[in-house]
């Protein structure tokens, strides 16, 4: 996965994280958080051209939830609002008990997707998310007995060490889709170079999806874009349009990235080609 594909004109899917599990309306009075708020998110992020929507349940009070009743809900207000977008279920959970991160597998039915971290982080000053192996390999066989492709979240360099030792102990479908993910603390720090390193690191023939936190949500969309990748954003991972300027919603922001595909001459994978790129 590299520049050639680029140069081969593979189409990008773009994946809209709605929603997040830690910063919440506080943040950006425009962050879904209601079963029908989220589904009708997903709906304009469809329209505006993604073809997977990242989900995370909340409360009614806008805390975190994890039941399978929860998400349920979410996924049928999606249905609802969308005509075919992949719905892609987290897993993570910042110190969360593990049979807690099992139940957003179990909805009927199950997602398309869901996401794998790859190994621990640090969340602010005395938070952790452990993801043991035991908890990695215990969540991808859930994922693989319910016919849910796991979507390999890489923080840093050590997680995608993590990739090739799961890869080891299990034999995961093709493609092997992994998300580079670029910030603050724990992550791999945000720097080009990191990024092409840790292209050239993945296993041969994985494919992978591009995610800055906060202010590196665009330049490195672009990156991902040229360098033949898939690229995420949404309010999840950044509230913010430009310095200063809250976004005023997660369509306003895959419209831009979007924008930015089609001015570097990338086709936007609708669903049926998202399907096909990922396997699913």
């Amino acid at each position: 996965m590299s520049y050639e594909r680029f140069l081969a004109d593979e189409p990008v899917v773009v994946t809209a994280a709605l929603t997040g599990g830690i910063h919440g309306k506080e943040a950006n009075p425009n962050l879904p958080e209601t079963p029908e708020e989220i589904g009708k998110a997903a709906g304009e992020v469809e329209a505006a051209g993604a073809s997977v929507v990242h989900v995370h349940a909340r409360r009614d009070n806008g805390e975190r939830a994890f039941s399978t009743e929860r998400f349920q809900a979410i996924d049928e207000a999606i249905r609802r609002y969308t005509d075919d977008v992949i719905i892609q279920h987290t897993t993570g959970a910042t110190q969360a008990p593990t049979e807690k991160r099992h139940l957003s597998l179990r909805t009927d039915p199950p997602p398309e997707m869901a996401s794998l971290d790859m190994g621990p982080l640090n969340r602010y000053d005395r938070l952790t998310s452990e993801n043991t192996l035991a908890t990695i390999d215990a969540l991808y066989d859930e994922m693989a007995d319910r016919g849910i492709k796991p979507e390999l979240e890489v923080f840093n360099d050590g997680h995608l060490n993590e990739i090739h030792g799961l890869l080891d102990r299990r034999e995961l479908a093709d493609p092997v889709y992994a998300t580079l993910i670029f910030g603050p603390g724990t992550l791999t720090r945000p720097r080009p170079r990191n990024f092409l390193n840790a292209i050239d690191n993945l296993p041969e023939g994985a494919l992978f999806n591009t995610l800055g936190f906060g202010r590196h949500q665009l330049p490195f969309a672009t990156m991902g874009i040229l360098f033949g990748g898939n690229v995420r954003v949404g309010l999840e991972d950044n509230v913010y349009y430009r310095q200063g300027e809250l976004a005023e919603s997660n369509a306003q922001l895959v419209e831009r990235v979007v924008r930015v595909a089609d001015e570097l001459g990338r086709e936007v994978a609708d669903t049926s080609q998202a399907r096909d790129v990922l396997g699913l």
